[in-house]
Formats: structure tokens, C-alpha cells, sequence
């Protein structure tokens, strides 16, 4: 029996929307684009978003537009994927790394206090698997550090602090407090990348949630400028009458969503709470049961009283094993055709950031977590009988090495 790790679901619907959109003669940034951007809002309950080829580029971009560049620093958590430390290095500015949670994998609050300088100007919380970090202290964190934000540039002096921007790319769907993920703190980005559990192939959204003081849909209409090289007007703006005529108002970026990257996105949006969410749960709910007597398992927590996940991982730690014994149980499973995965390699155990001089031994939970983490299947075409398989065959290769 061959179990993969998180394929996407691709089905007649999926098929069939992207037919249209093809048949329709409109590939690139339109009308299917927009109506997602417009769902995506609702949805969230947010104010305002913008759909583009990766929740990378909304990073970026966001950064950007703040101002952040040379001599600035922007907090990120040591354990995450690379991208979200990468785009600070884009712009010219600083990562600065803090340790995690033990629990639940986020950027852990009282040490991101004291990394906090003058030279601060965005925190990046990430939510790890789909589990919201603690906005409503991290929202308290940055009004209380605000007089020790020093703005360099006009957007930074209008909101008047530490720019909040959520790294959300695993947490849609996701809530806390009783507020859907995107509209949990300044701006959130999401991933829509092959893996996740809203997929469009590539693609992400920039989610805007800024205080009042700002114009949503003039932020906007500047972001699609900025993910279009600058330019004032679209591929679908053109196409009204006497409608040729662009400038360019900036040098921008190329980072625009396509119909056809929106079409799948669309139909998974349309079935998302009905049919992904419930899936992914039922996944968890069975791995977390099957789980639940061994000593060895350190078990993930996708509920509380403050938020609900969005299943978009399960890792799951295991107690008491090395790394090179991790990483001889993923063999094992391999040798079964079982994909597992490890969420992450943390960012100064990387060439890159090993190389500037970020050290692992800093970071001891994120080193911790990562030398022990197995995250296990989960995707919504996965079997009963696949899912059985996982959880004997797992059983089976830890207790061997336990013994």
C-alpha cells in the first residue's frame, strides 16, 4: 500500500472549472481572480485582498510598501520554513530569530519582547500547522513597544508602530477568539501552494486588516500596481473601450494570480468548510486516537477554548529519540511507502543562516522540536485503510527503536 504525503484534490470539479476558464479565452489575471479575491474577504471577514503567484511575493511585498530596508530588523520565529526570513534579506533588513513554544511550535512571547530595538519594524509570527499564535497578545505587545518605534518613512509614521504581519500560510480556515485567520492582526498572507489545504498549484493572498486610518481600497489598487510591474491598469482593465493606455507608476514587481490558479481556488473555497475542514479533523481525530496511549507520543493540540486550528499538519513528536533515530524511523516508513515529512529544518540549521551567524544551540526548543517531529499524512483523499496503515506501520518502527 503506497501512502503519499499531501497530495492535491484534484476532482471533476476542479477539472471542469479550469475547462471553463480555458474555453473562456481569459488565463491570466481576470474575472475569476477578482470574484476569488472578493470570497476570500467575506470569507476571512477582513477588509480587503489581493490575490498573487505566492504567499512569498505577499510577504514581500508587504515589507516593501512599509519601508522596511538596511538597518531595519524584523522579528521571525527560528522555526519555520525559509521564506519567511528570506524575504527580509530581500529587502536588505535583518532577521532576528526567537525560539518557539514547546507546545505549539509559535514564536514564543516573552522572548520576542526582549528582542524587540529601535530598529524593530515588523514582527512575522507564523502559525505553525494551522494553529493561530496569540494575537491578542501580540496585538497588546506592539501597541505597549510603541514608543520605542522609531518610523523612517511615511507609512511607518501613519500606523504609528511595529508592523503584525502574519505569516498565515498553513492557518486558513483557522480561528481565534472567535475571528477567522486573516483578520486576526494588521495584515496576514496565506499560501495557496500545492500542499495546503486550499490549493490553487501556486498562489497566495495578501489579507488586509489595518486600522481604520487606512484606505483598504486604495491599498488595493496599489498592491495589484506593485504585483504588475508597476503598471496602472491590468490585462483585464485594458480590455474596456479605449482602455490601452497604462503608465507605469513604479518599478514593480511580477507576481500577479492567474484565472486559472483562481479557478481551482474558487471551488475549493466553495467546499471548504463543508468538506476540507471536516476531512483534515477527522484525520487528526484519528491519528490523536490511535495515538493517545503511547507514552511515547507527544501529541499535538488543534483546539482549545481560544482558537481551532486548521489541521493543516499533524506533528507529531516523539519522546526520547535522537535525530539520526528520526530520521531511521522516516527510512523505515519509506521502505513501506509511507511519506512523512519534518516541518522544519529551523532556519539556523540552514547553510544560509548558519553561514551569517545564527547558531542552533540559541534556539534550543526549535532544535528540540525539529530532532524529534515526524509530520504524518494528511490530505483528503487519504483512506480509512491508508490511515490504518500509517498508524500501525509508526507504532511498529518507533517501539523498535525504543526497545
Amino acid at each position: 500500500m503506497k501512502v503519499p504525503f499531501a497530495p492535491p484534490r484534484i476532482d471533476n470539479l476542479i477539472i471542469n472549472e479550469v475547462v471553463d476558464t480555458l474555453r473562456s479565452g481569459w488565463i491570466t489575471t481576470g474575472p475569476k481572480t477578482k470574484r476569488f479575491e472578493q470570497e476570500l474577504t467575506q470569507y476571512t471577514g477582513a477588509k480587503k485582498t489581493v490575490c498573487l503567484g505566492s504567499a512569498t511575493a505577499g510577504l514581500e511585498l508587504v515589507l516593501r510598501w512599509f519601508g522596511v530596508g538596511s538597518g531595519d530588523e524584523v522579528i521571525v520565529p527560528a522555526y519555520t520554513y525559509c521564506a519567511t526570513a528570506n524575504v527580509v534579506l530581500h529587502c536588505g533588513a535583518k532577521p532576528i530569530m526567537v525560539d518557539v513554544n514547546p507546545s505549539d511550535y509559535n514564536i514564543e512571547l516573552s522572548q520576542l519582547a526582549k528582542a524587540i530595538t529601535n530598529r524593530t519594524k515588523a514582527i512575522i509570527p507564523v502559525d505553525f500547522g494551522g494553529n493561530p499564535c496569540d494575537y491578542a497578545a501580540l496585538n497588546r505587545l506592539v501597541q505597549e513597544q510603541n514608543s520605542r518605534f522609531v518610523p523612517s518613512t511615511e507609512m511607518q509614521k501613519r500606523l504609528g508602530r511595529i508592523l503584525i504581519l502574519a505569516d498565515a500560510a498553513h492557518s486558513f480556515g483557522a480561528s481565534y477568539k472567535g475571528h477567522k485567520a486573516g483578520a486576526l492582526t494588521d495584515i496576514s498572507v496565506f499560501s495557496f501552494h500545492a500542499v495546503k489545504n486550499l490549493a490553487t498549484a501556486e498562489g497566495g493572498a495578501v489579507v488586509f486588516n489595518l486600522p481604520e486610518h487606512f484606505d483598504h481600497e486604495k491599498l488595493y489598487q496599489e498592491f495589484c500596481v506593485k504585483s504588475l510591474h508597476g503598471q496602472s491598469k491590468d490585462a483585464l482593465a485594458k480590455t474596456s473601450k479605449g482602455g490601452w493606455r497604462y503608465d507605469v507608476l513604479e518599478a514593480g514587481y511580477k507576481c500577479n494570480m492567474t484565472d486559472i490558479q483562481a479557478s481551482l481556488g474558487l471551488v475549493e473555497l466553495g467546499r471548504y468548510d463543508a468538506e476540507n475542514l471536516p476531512k483534515r479533523k477527522y484525520i487528526c481525530e484519528r491519528y490523536l486516537q490511535a495515538f493517545s496511549n503511547k507514552r511515547w507520543a507527544n501529541l499535538p493540540v488543534f483546539k482549545n477554548i481560544s482558537f481551532e486550528g486548521s489541521y493543516h499538519l499533524f506533528p507529531l513528536r516523539i519522546s526520547g529519540i535522537t535525530e539520526s533515530e528520526r530520521d531511521s524511523i522516516i527510512d523505515e516508513l519509506a521502505s513501506h511507502e509511507i511519506s512523512v515529512n519534518v516541518h522544519f529544518l529551523p532556519l539556523p540549521l540552514l547553510s544560509l543562516y548558519k553561514n551569517k551567524g545564527y547558531n542552533i544551540q540559541n534556539y534550543p526548543v526549535a532544535q528540540s522540536l525539529f530532532e524529534q517531529t515526524i509530520t504524518l499524512p494528511v490530505f483528503f483523499d487519504i483512506t480509512d485503510a491508508q490511515i490504518d496503515f500509517v498508524i500501525e506501520k509508526l507504532i511498529e518502527c518507533v517501539e523498535k527503536h525504543l526497545n
